[in-house]
């Protein structure tokens, strides 16, 4: 879109490999889910994914057990099952040729110099300095740009999300949600990839994360979960927007796109779907090449802001312990799931 009319410099800090430039060495700390919102966007982008991208299962049911008040109920729900390290290099291999891709380079600061901003980007050894009219950050909750462009912004609330991948001899095939005030105020889950399982936990930052993690694989012996020596674990800082004014898009300048901005689901940490949105909305004011792009785009980002809120107005009825009791005793939209039939 805007690479037919500027020149556009695109900066990755994740390493490709040494046979595909525009392959990923490593995946993201990341479930790999698509919910439906982020399947939509993609639709809306007049996309397909590549078969070699999803991995088995393909998961039709979330099974959420709240530990707190020993209940357990099952949601229909429609997820498309992702290898997260195939995603990204995948969209990686959209970007148009003439695109200056610049992967495993560390982006470190940024200027404002004769209407233009100056910044400076590190590759192995070498430090490179380019100069740019535009200046969008999209680099997640750890996101330089915000902390050197907005300094004194309210910032989302921070959890630890931690996960260990184990092999598993027979895996169940639904997402589950784990629900425990005393592991943490936002949620746990497992998500089934091919052979193995994938435990996580989003904790509250700065809190003793392996004793909540040790703690959590401990409660779930008791259903029937049996987790041994974990074949890779990893981790990433998760934000949760409690309020809209920990959202910024940007100003004078400088754009910030999905979880940078604080764009991401306070209610399930789902992100894609606004990654996607966001620089949809982002690129479309860019285009204009107007000199206050940033207020262009944080009026097509409105919805955005709507959506979240409604999401924190929900988040009640999933994370409050006396709230959540209610719904799921009632068995309201849940349905039977009979396993070991034939």
């Amino acid at each position: 879109m805007i690479s037919s009319k500027l020149r556009v410099l695109l900066i990755d800090k994740r390493r490709p490999t040494d046979t595909n430039k525009k392959e990923y060495q490593k995946s993201k700390c990341c479930g790999g889910l698509l919910a439906p919102d982020a399947q939509k966007m993609i639709a809306m982008l007049g996309l397909g994914l590549p078969g070699d991208i999803m991995v088995g299962p393909q998961l039709f049911t979330v099974r959420t057990i709240d530990l707190q008040n020993s209940l357990e109920r099952y949601y229909q729900r429609f997820y498309i099952n992702i290898d997260r390290r195939k995603f990204d290099s995948w969209l990686v291999s959209l970007v148009p040729g003439a695109v200056d891709l610049r992967l495993g380079c560390s982006f470190k600061s940024f200027a404002r110099a004769g209407g233009y901003f100056e910044l400076r980007f590190a590759q192995n050894d070498t430090e490179y300095v380019e100069r740019a009219r535009f200046l969008v950050g999209a680099d997640g909750a750890f996101s330089m740009v915000r902390k050197l462009a907005f300094p004194n912004l309210p910032e989302p609330i921070k959890y630890t999300a931690v996960q260990e991948w184990f092999y598993l001899d027979q895996i169940q095939p639904y997402f589950t949600t784990l629900f425990d005030p005393e592991i943490s105020d936002f949620y746990s889950w497992t998500i089934p990839k091919e052979n193995m399982l994938l435990l996580g936990a989003a904790i509250p930052h700065r809190c003793d994360v392996n004793a909540k993690f040790n703690l959590l694989k401990n409660k779930l012996k008791n259903y029937g979960f049996r987790f041994g020596s974990a074949a890779k674990r990893e981790g990433t800082l998760l934000l949760r927007p409690v309020n809209t004014n920990q959202i910024c898009t940007g100003a004078n300048g400088v754009a910030l796109i999905g979880e940078a901005a604080g764009l991401i689901s306070p209610s399930s940490a789902e992100g894609l779907s606004y990654a996607f949105k966001s620089a949809l909305a982002c690129a479309q004011s860019i285009a204009k090449a107007a000199p206050d792009f940033t207020d262009t785009y944080r009026r097509n980002a409105a919805g955005m802001f709507s959506n979240i809120r409604l999401k924190n107005l929900k988040s009640p009825f999933m994370y409050h312990p006396g709230l959540r009791k209610i719904i799921m005793s009632s068995g309201i939209m849940s349905m039977d799931v009979n396993r070991g039939t034939v």
